[in-house]
């Protein structure tokens, strides 16, 4: 059986119906605080259709706010089933964004009424999609030597600590995680390599881990910290979001390479 290795994954992040690249920690009810790397002149198909044609799978479209809905719309319309969409995600709608093209379904807020987990709303929508169709955000801030599970917008900490236990406990009712280093995310100062590194040993299906990645080599970093079973998100430091380190390029044959290893 041919070895599994970390790959780029591909995102799409949408603010106020445009693509953009945001300092994930300045992320509030407050726009004013708000830091921005980067803002597309491209639409979200654009992007989609960009994936598409370079065969990237299991991307992210993911909602920040507010007046995004036409923007994933669009996106999913130019790569029906290529894409996963997160943001505002509830069972009201659950169905609704899977018949307009999502692969998957991206969670996180609802998952936490008053900051605090429900395992009987992950169960609800568990039954309504089913668990191949759903992907659990855990999404976090370092707090010490733990990291806990952030959401509205990564300002709002829950009562969920990312660790074997809980990661376990959600694996049963879901099929793949993402997870944003949101202290890290946008800054292109490099991943959280202790995070990736427990990740790796912490979970046994596709993982997605976004946050700081500022070079190709990150690929083989967090392939290596991993144990192959965490994939890769850039962002900010990509050429077609406006970066200077990573080309879009490199990173498809990267993919290329490892799928065919």
């Amino acid at each position: 059986m041919a070895t599994r290795h970390s790959r780029f994954r591909p995102c799409i992040d949408l603010h106020a119906g445009v693509v953009k690249q945001i300092v994930g920690g300045s992320l509030s009810t407050d726009e004013s605080t708000l830091q921005t790397n980067f803002v597309a002149s491209h639409s979200p198909a654009y992007y989609a259709q960009l994936y598409r044609d370079n065969s990237l799978t299991g991307g992210h479209v993911i909602k920040l706010g507010p007046g995004n809905d036409v923007a994933a719309r669009e996106a999913l319309s130019a790569w029906p089933g290529g894409l996963h969409v997160g943001g505002g995600i509830t069972p009201s709608n659950a169905v609704e964004w899977l018949a307009a093209g999502a692969e998957k379904i991206i969670v996180t807020s609802y998952l936490f009424p008053s900051q605090k987990f429900s395992l009987e709303r992950l169960q609800a929508l568990e039954r309504l999609v089913g668990r191949e169709k759903l992907v659990v955000d855990v999404s976090c801030r370092r707090r010490g030597e733990k990291w806990i599970v952030a959401m509205n917008k990564w300002q709002d900490l829950t009562d969920m600590e990312v660790n074997a236990e809980t990661l376990q406990m959600l694996e049963a009712h879901c099929s793949e995680f993402l997870v944003h280093a949101a202290d890290v995310e946008g800054l292109c100062q490099g991943i959280d390599e202790e995070l990736v590194r427990r990740l790796g040993e912490w979970v046994s299906i596709p993982c997605t881990y976004a946050g700081g990645a500022r070079d190709v080599a990150d690929l083989e970093l967090v392939d290596r910290l991993s144990g192959g079973k965490v994939d890769l998100t850039f962002g900010s430091a990509l050429d077609i979001f406006g970066g200077k380190t990573v080309r879009f390029a490199d990173l498809v044959e990267y993919n290329k390479r490892v799928e065919g290893s």
